[in-house]
């Protein structure tokens, strides 16, 4: 049957899809993890170099491995969902090439968009007033247009959307559910921002991020599929997962 987006169910329906596939997702993750943890510290040792080619070159190979391992793992999530009643292959879980593409470029554009600011704030650094008030403006604009477009990664894995289309859909996708919206984003933001605090004091505790990072992808990915069945008024598939 029909069911209309829950904030409450959502979470349920993502922790019911961790706890099943837990082994899978988590040999994934820890993967990711050391994976990106070795290009880290070899970008570091290179960045120490004087070769402007050598650290560009480790610089986008760090970026298209992080984007790749993303990717992956919305691909992974998906295809667990897709296949709770059958067996899936592991190349079903490898992103395309246009998908590292897409999410790149959103990236980059979002970071252009970043960049912009902070030099326009910089210019105005004379003018305390004038840039607290267009910064306050800005964050209020910022925090809007981050809820309406925070599914573009979905549609890029689930839709294999471009990048501009991936954003176009996901403004489509939120309209109307804006507060359920910030919902979900205050509990995501929650389960990356304690971890982050109490490893301050207890610093075995940032292993936690392991867990908790893929955990709250899935929450995104089931946001995003019960969004898609509110707006379609057809059986939510997912919640029958429960």
């Amino acid at each position: 049957m029909y069911h209309p987006f829950s904030v409450a169910e959502t979470t349920k329906t993502a922790w019911h899809i961790f706890r099943k596939n837990f082994v899978t997702i988590i040999v994934y993750s820890i993967i990711s993890f050391i994976l990106l943890s070795i290009l880290a510290v070899l970008t570091e040792f290179i960045i120490t170099s004087d070769s402007f080619t050598a650290k560009m070159v480790i610089s986008f190979i760090l970026i298209f491995v992080q984007a790749y391992t993303t990717l992956g793992l919305y691909k992974l999530i998906f295809t667990v969902i897709d296949s709770e009643y059958y067996e899936f292959e592991f190349s079903q879980v490898l992103p395309a090439i246009k998908m590292i593409f897409s999410y790149l470029i959103v990236i980059f554009l979002l970071a252009f968009l970043i960049t912009s600011f902070h030099f326009l704030m910089v210019r105005i650094d004379d003018y305390p007033n004038i840039q607290t008030l267009i910064q306050d403006i800005f964050a209020i604009i910022g925090l809007a247009f981050a809820l309406r477009t925070m599914f573009f990664i979905t549609f890029i894995v689930d839709d294999n959307s471009g990048p501009f289309e991936s954003l176009q859909q996901s403004f489509q996708l939120t309209s109307g559910y804006f507060f359920k919206v910030l919902t979900m984003l205050i509990i995501i933001l929650v389960l990356i921002a304690l971890p982050a605090i109490l490893s301050q004091y207890y610093p075995l505790i940032s292993i936690t991020i392991i867990f908790t990072y893929p955990f709250v992808n899935i929450i995104l990915a089931v946001t995003y599929r019960k969004l898609v069945y509110s707006h379609q008024d057809v059986d939510d598939d997912i919640a029958e997962t429960n």
